[in-house]
């Protein structure tokens, strides 16, 4: 027979796997009395455990929704199961990556060894469409969030847009999704200031283990500087447009940092960048509405460029042809 603390997270699971139970169904999977089942009850209950109960001869057991969200118990195929679907998740434009993110955490810290080897085979194998999504490093996305998460210092080596690399130690204050990267806003020790940091150039050093108070920023105030510091510094090349399309229209289409500032209904003041203007140009010929450069030279030479190479690629086709010679009707 079963302790009784064992005995209690047996049952827990059971009405977990289940959604009603009979007290004879659980008394025999548990191997106890009808009147152990009901005094097991009584205890979760004192736990918090929200179990409800039918009387009566066909009556049971149901674990019913709460005011608050029960530890869950998951078997090994369960646990790498929603391990994998947070990974997915945290790499989506949903509006919950960071929430999954720090929940993949919280799982992948308890994770047997051998459940944590399973969850990485699957992203092994697991390809990606190129230029569908940035290909995520979860491994660092972890470590990172667990740190936000607990206040703890984070040490990291950085590789810099330059390519200089250099080691940072950090208290990382929040992550923060934009298009298809994740950048930390952290206070830098060495630096005594501000810094957002690319995830992708991040590789996280040993856990320091030293705790920090965070420092109290409004999370719209966290978003706007990410926002500016990444917009002005980022990219290599800048430029400000004038989209003949609405605000929500392009925010949509275009999966990239960006500013947007309303000009009517029917138009916006777009100001974004990139490291190549050429592939820029090109992604923003997607949105098939009218553009014109505010500011940005690179930009407006790599709109001639592209131009000049539609045109060369029209100039074949059959309506742009001489009509063949022949006799006259």
């Amino acid at each position: 027979m079963l302790e009784t603390s064992a005995r209690l997270l047996e049952l827990l699971s059971l009405l977990q796997l289940r959604r009603d139970w009979t007290s004879v169904e659980l008394a025999d999977r548990l191997g106890v009395s009808t009147r152990t089942v009901r005094a097991d009850v009584t205890r979760l209950r004192s736990l918090g455990y929200p179990v409800d109960a039918r009387p009566g001869v066909a009556g049971g057991y149901r674990l019913a929704a709460g005011t608050a969200m029960p530890p869950l118990l998951l078997d090994d195929d369960e646990a790498v199961a929603v391990a994998v679907g947070l990974s997915t998740v945290a790499t989506r434009r949903l509006g919950v990556e960071e929430t999954s993110l720090t929940a993949l955490a919280k799982l992948e810290q308890v994770l047997p060894a051998r459940l944590r080897r399973r969850v990485e085979a699957v992203r092994e194998a697991t390809s990606v469409v190129p230029g569908a999504e940035a290909v995520l490093d979860l491994s660092v996305l972890g470590v990172v969030a667990a740190a936000v998460r607990a206040h703890e210092r984070l040490r990291f080596g950085y590789t810099t847009h330059g390519g200089a690399e250099s080691v940072r130690l950090t208290e990382p204050q929040r992550l923060v999704s934009w298009g298809a990267r994740w950048y930390l806003l952290a206070w830098d020790l060495d630096r005594e200031d501000w810094r957002v940091f690319r995830v992708d150039r991040m590789v996280p050093r040993a856990p320091t283990g030293v705790r920090f108070r965070p420092r109290v920023i409004p999370e719209d105030k966290v978003v706007e500087y990410v926002v500016g510091r990444v917009t002005k510094t980022a990219w290599r090349y800048r430029a400000r447009l004038l989209v003949h399309a609405p605000a929500a229209h392009v925010a949509a289409r275009i999966h990239a940092p960006l500013e947007i500032e309303v000009v009517g209904e029917s138009a916006c003041r777009v100001e974004l960048g990139s490291d190549d203007p050429d592939q820029l140009a090109l992604w923003l010929t997607q949105l098939g509405v009218d553009i014109e450069v505010i500011e940005g030279d690179e930009l407006a030479a790599a709109f001639d460029r592209l131009a000049d190479r539609f045109r060369r690629a029209a100039g074949n086709a059959p309506g742009d042809r001489p009509p063949p010679e022949g006799p006259c009707s």
